[in-house]
């Protein structure tokens, strides 16, 4: 396990921009993108690191919030304002826009996520909830 397995939250966002991505993108054999919503109510911007997998020339998160009984506040962030949506990868930063995968591409998606997560399989087996799989687009 690197130093980087060890980023979370606040402190993941910090490493990730001073490194342009070099640290905190390599995650517990994952990569992780930054993302960036406008707080519905607040109208602050919050950045939340997150898993994701390239799909073509898109990216995918899912909203697991670990397999809570309510989505994360990010996602209902980008719900509200999905074309309010920034992601940072390594060296770039990107204007997107965020769509719910559903239907066939939504299981599709969530097996390429399941791939190099599995433990969201766990995660809504523990909830009610169907988690949201979201795709973001280049703006």
């Amino acid at each position: 396990m690197s130093d980087d397995d060890q980023l979370f939250g606040p402190e993941h966002v910090r490493v990730f921009r001073e490194t342009e991505g070099q640290r905190g993108y390599h995650w517990r054999g994952t990569t992780i993108l930054l993302l960036t919503t406008r707080g519905q109510r607040s109208g602050e911007l919050r950045t939340t690191p997150l898993i994701h997998r390239a799909d073509g020339d898109r990216w995918v998160v899912v909203a697991s919030k670990g397999g809570a009984p309510h989505n994360p506040l990010w996602f209902e962030n980008l719900r509200a304002n999905p074309d309010d949506v920034e992601i940072e990868i390594p060296g770039e930063r990107l204007h997107v826009r965020a769509s719910v995968a559903e239907g066939d591409e939504r299981r599709r998606l969530w097996s390429l996520m399941t791939e190099v997560w599995p433990p969201y399989d766990e995660y809504q087996a523990k909830t009610e909830r169907e988690i949201p799989v979201v795709v973001l687009t280049r703006a």
